[in-house]
Formats: structure tokens, sequence, C-alpha cells
């Protein structure tokens, strides 16, 4: 009886060896493959990352020098989509923020610090174009100016309008048309024509979209200007014969301009 439970006993110590062997053999092997595995993984993790194209501001193709403004912007597509403006990952004006309309849309920067001044859009079909040229005129030396077209920017610009965009460094303004798809980017006070400067005519031969042409997009890098944006001087006007102290009236977007006292061209 001892003997054959000594034999037994034997028995199970080296059956329980044995299994223990070959679980630690198996969770050896598994514990390979996983860790193998994940090496893999880490390895082409790594050369995803290395091979994947880096992303600059606002989506252009390549970084900008020191000093300089990023900038991308399109023009709007038909009367559908409305265009977009985006300086330094900074859009500043697009349909998502329901700041643009038909017309001229613009877009004002300081040229030295890259601070949106303002926004407006100007209906160049069933609008009037002297706010227009009131707004074009009382921009100060040393911003940028970026505008693009929206559905038709040109019906009611009249050669004073197209003057005072030239002087901004357009080239192409001269000619603007009918439903022409059309963005720039110049500045107040430079001295040469912008090369920022994109224009396609509306031609019922090759427009994309029934009655307009395709988008036209551009983007670039805008060197910072060495000079800030002179401040506009404080008037003092009056709204329904109520003195008020504003920069200038054009900026009091809250009422109508009739009822402003003073001239917007301030």
């Amino acid at each position: 009886m001892r003997v054959a439970g000594a034999a037994k006993l034997v028995v199970a110590v080296a059956v329980f060896l044995l299994t223990f062997y070959v679980i630690s053999q198996v969770f050896e092997i598994k514990m390979d493959a996983s860790l193998g595995n994940l090496f893999a993984r880490s390895a082409l993790d790594a050369v995803v990352r290395s091979t994947k194209p880096p992303r600059y501001k606002c989506g252009i193709s390549k970084a900008c020098p020191e000093k300089h403004f990023a900038f991308k912007m399109a023009s709007g597509a038909a009367n559908v989509v409305g265009p977009k403006i985006c300086l330094e990952d900074n859009v500043l004006m697009s349909g998502v923020k329901n700041n643009v309309g038909r017309g001229i849309n613009v877009a004002l920067v300081n040229g030295k610090t890259g601070e949106l001044i303002d926004t407006r859009y100007f209906d160049m079909w069933g609008g009037n174009v002297a706010p227009f040229i009131e707004f074009l005129k009382a921009i100060q030396d040393g911003t940028i100016v970026l505008m693009g077209t929206y559905d038709d920017g040109a019906t009611k610009l009249n050669d004073e309008a197209r003057r005072l965009i030239a002087e901004l460094g357009s080239t192409s303004i001269t000619h603007l048309g009918f439903r022409d798809n059309w963005v720039f980017c110049g500045g107040k006070g430079i001295k040469t024509k912008s090369p920022f400067e994109q224009h396609i005519k509306n031609n019922k031969d090759t427009n994309k979209y029934e009655g307009w042409p395709e988008v036209v997009e551009m983007e670039g890098c805008i060197p910072r200007s060495k000079t800030d944006v002179e401040k506009p001087k404080e008037h003092t006007f009056t709204v329904s014969g109520k003195p008020y102290q504003k920069t200038t009236c054009k900026y009091f977007k809250s009422m109508q301009p009739s009822r402003c006292a003073c001239p917007l061209s301030l």
C-alpha cells in the first residue's frame, strides 16, 4: 500500500511538472508573439508619422518665412457657397462664420500685428457702391486688405471704386466683370502692384457652373509691416440728436448711416 501510494505521488508530481512546463512554454510563445506585434506596430506607427506631410497654417503648401503672415483664400462658388479667407490659421470670413455675402467680401488686418480690424461685404449687384467707396477711403496705411467675390462683385462698381482698389495694389480690378471670380490681397500704402491676385472671367463656353466660372483659390506669405496701423481719431457725432463718442461713424453699425450726423468719410 505504501509503495502504491508513493508511486501515485510520484506520478502526480510528474504530471504537475509536465503540465506546468507545457503551460509556461505556450505562455512564453504568446508573450513573444505579443511583444513582437507590439514592436512591429510601434515601428510602423513611427514610419507613418515620419512620412506624414506636415501641416502648415491655413493648410498652405509650405511654411512661411519669419516675419510673414500665412494666408489662404477662395472666392465664392456660383451663388451657393460663400468665399473663405484664412490668415495665420484663423478663419476671418466664411459661410460657416456667417459673415459673407453677395458682392465683394473684405477683411482688414493690421499689417504689423496680424490683428483683425474689420470684416464687411458689399452687395455689388443690388446694393449701392457709395458705402463701399467710403469704406475704402477710410482704410489706414499699413492695413492688409483681403478681398473675394461671391456671385457678382462688379455690376455696381464704378471708376472711383475701381481706382481705390487699384491703389491697394490690384491689377485685375480695372476689368473685373459681371460674375467673374476674383481674390486679391493688397495693402494700403504699398508702392507696387500686389503679387497676390487671381481672376477668372465669366465665360459661358468655359464656366464650370451654369452662369459662373470655377472657384479661384490663392495662398501665400505676406510680409509683416514695419509700422503699426494708425488708429482713427475720435469724433463726436449725434444720433437722433443725442451725442456719442466713437472712432468714426462707419463703426457705429447698429444705426443707419442716414441717422448719423457726422460724415462717413471721417
